[in-house]
């Protein structure tokens, strides 16, 4: 396969990168637009207790298929990687719509997640090969938009489908999306194959796939599972990456280039994502149960605070690009990291008494933070690794940042249900409590007072890790060679 940036003529640039971000959006979409619909799902399904595994299958089966995709499409070309992958998406969607229970949309939602975990990083290495690296930072910062925008829409789409017609419309809503970015792919996309390229490592694949599946599972649901069973997913997740890793020196295309981690670049964009992947997490998951539990605002009011992460994100990540192309990747980095810093610490300073707008100033720092942060790793990983392994490199650092999310989403859980234990004893479901406004109207002045200060006490342990989180990704920036930016020999 060979790059494409030269002999790509503009117009079908363009139309190649439209049909990127609609898969991307498509992808992104998913989690956020489902979070709205659920109450009405579990309503029509039932199995409560099964409530969080639709999220959770999801993210798991696209984190572990991320890698694959990524080297699979250095093998075997983009676009026939990536048509597999949305076909699979769709599918799992058209499915999901159609589910009679709660086993059946999560087996459908995991076939979902195989299928987003191709679109993503292939979109990206396709946005790769057609640019150069100073045109690359401007649009990466586009894609990386996507996750931004699709926060903000998500939950306003999935409220008035739900409302005016049926639930399975937000899995429906996918199908023109993706029926349209795989046909303007399959018109404005050209790449050169190669004439012989080697037989899959299935092997290779078994052993992420376990060994990722079981680390993440461990991390994911690691609250929900025996003892035993989070032991067992730990030990069996090590075995099977050791396995790997000895595997993958021998191969001869290996599945998982090992080599991409010698590459200091790479290795720090990585290290970075992994970081921001957590950070963001204390505020895309508690930040909404401070405002709405603590402060007692509305869920209107939650949403907006919330929103202004999305909304900075997105501008953020547009600004980046042309930052690094002004400056260096190091500049940008670092900004993005003193950002997560500042917005994580005013969080942390956060009371109850401090209102939303103080909530939603803190959330948009974070936001910045993740846009510059997010296009810069991107840019640079492609910048750094070569063209044969340019999707695995890609894949690579999107990977890191799906295993911070799941490590910051349990590690935050468990910090909040241990300061609960510590802050409140013996009180069960406070958070449920404060959260539900017919609830919360049961409780008397003193247990209010006394639960938001349990809860508003927990939380801000979060946002201090959070801001620890933030100076090591601050730090990781400084390591960055000064003077390199989009167009550098690296």
């Amino acid at each position: 396969m060979s790059d494409a940036t030269q002999t790509t003529p503009a117009g079908r640039r363009s139309l190649t990168l439209a049909a990127c971000m609609m898969a991307t959006f498509m992808a992104a979409v998913e989690n956020t637009i489902v979070s709205t619909a659920m109450p009405t799902i579990v309503a029509d399904l039932g199995d409560f207790h099964l409530f969080s595994w639709v999220f959770a299958v999801y993210l798991l089966s696209q984190a572990v298929s991320i890698p694959i995709y990524g080297r699979l499409s250095d093998l075997y070309g983009r676009r026939r990687v990536f048509f597999g992958g949305a076909s699979l998406f769709l599918l799992g969607s058209t499915l999901c719509g159609f589910s009679h229970g709660m086993v059946s949309l999560i087996a459908f939602r995991a076939l979902q997640g195989m299928g987003a975990g191709a679109v993503q990083p292939v979109a990206y290495a396709i946005v790769g090969d057609i640019y150069t690296p100073e045109e690359r930072a401007k649009v990466q910062g586009l894609l990386s938009g996507m996750f931004g925008i699709a926060a903000i829409v998500g939950p306003t789409l999935g409220a008035f489908l739900v409302a005016h017609v049926s639930w399975a419309a937000i899995f429906w809503i996918n199908l023109p999306i993706g029926a349209i970015a795989m046909v303007m792919l399959a018109a404005f996309f050209r790449e050169t194959l190669h004439p012989k390229p080697p037989r899959i490592d299935y092997l290779a694949s078994l052993l992420l796939t376990i060994g990722a599946g079981g680390l993440m599972l461990a991390m994911i649901q690691g609250r929900s599972l025996e003892r035993w069973q989070l032991i067992a997913c730990i030990v069996v997740g090590i075995a099977a990456l050791a396995a790997l890793i000895r595997h993958e020196r021998d191969a001869e295309a290996p599945m998982l280039p090992l080599r991409l981690w010698s590459n200091r670049l790479i290795k720090l964009c990585n290290f970075g994502s992994f970081g921001i992947g957590a950070t963001m997490m204390g505020v895309a998951v508690f930040l909404p149960t401070y405002v709405q539990g603590v402060m007692g605002c509305s869920t209107i009011v939650t949403g907006v605070a919330f929103g202004a992460m999305a909304i900075a994100w997105a501008i953020a990540s547009a600004v980046s690009g042309r930052l690094m192309i002004r400056t260096s990747y190091r500049m940008s980095a670092m900004f993005g990291g003193a950002m997560l810093v500042a917005g994580s610490a005013l969080l942390a300073l956060m009371t109850p008494d401090s209102g939303p707008v103080w909530a939603g100033f803190g959330a948009a720092l974070v936001g910045v933070g993740m846009g510059f942060c997010n296009t810069t790793y991107l840019v640079s990983v492609q910048a750094a690794a070569q063209l044969r392994e340019r999707g695995a490199a890609t894949a690579s650092n999107m990977f890191m940042r799906v295993v911070g999310q799941a490590t910051g989403a349990a590690l935050f859980g468990a910090m909040v249900n241990a300061g609960l234990v510590h802050y409140a004893p013996g009180a069960n479901e406070v958070a449920e409590h404060l959260m539900e406004p017919a609830l919360r109207r049961t409780l008397s002045p003193a247990e209010i007072d006394s639960f938001t200060a349990a809860v508003a006490a927990s939380l801000h342990n979060v946002y201090v890790v959070g801001a620890v989180l933030g100076f090591a990704v601050f730090l990781l920036g400084t390591r960055w060679p000064a003077r390199l930016r989009p167009g550098s020999k690296i």
